[in-house]
């Protein structure tokens, strides 16, 4: 008492397409309704949204011609819609390959930069600019020790106040000097 079950539309489909393949031939859809049963096991209540579905996938062509639509299917149009839909998959493939490649050297990139920015003090451009710096906050200090000395010598004239206690009031240190 076994019951048989019916085909998956996916079987449907792939038997639909045999008919068209081994046939080369063109139909109307009440040709389909009659061999597909009789062939192919397809039941003709399910014929027509089965051959709807594969026209709606790009598989099987369909083209109205007067009152009537009439359907077919190559094997050459199968075998090239394959090659398109592999080269898009290789495509994509390699798209996702060249991605993560782009990705690696970002990031090499980003490793180099890191161990030249390391490096970067013994570039002579840099060590040039650091003497310039120098250069000028030396002159700056020695300004600034000349309007010390300046206003200590003002201070002494002014108020008669001796070196000493003016270094000793103002925490000027014994060595206060200009910079070589």
């Amino acid at each position: 008492m076994s019951k048989k079950k019916g085909l998956s539309a996916e079987e449907k489909r792939a038997r639909m397409m045999e008919i068209f393949f081994e046939t080369k031939d063109v139909f109307q859809l009440k040709d389909m309704e009659k061999i597909a049963p009789k062939e192919k096991g397809i039941t003709a209540m399910s014929v027509k949204e089965v051959l709807q579905s594969l026209v709606d996938d790009g598989m099987v062509d369909c083209e109205r011609i007067g009152t009537s639509n009439y359907y077919w299917a190559f094997p050459s149009k199968a075998l090239h819609a394959r090659k398109r839909k592999l080269e898009a998959l290789e495509s994509q493939e390699e798209r996702t390959m060249l991605t993560k490649e782009l990705s690696s050297l970002r990031d090499q990139r980003e490793q180099l930069k890191a161990e030249v920015e390391k490096y970067r003090e013994c570039d002579p451009q840099v060590v040039e600019e650091i003497r310039q710096a120098n250069i000028l906050a030396k002159e700056a200090a020695n300004r600034w020790t000349d309007n010390i000395f300046a206003i200590k010598s003002w201070a002494k004239r002014k108020f008669g106040f001796e070196e000493n206690k003016i270094d000793k009031n103002f925490g000027i240190p014994e060595d206060f000097d200009y910079i070589d």
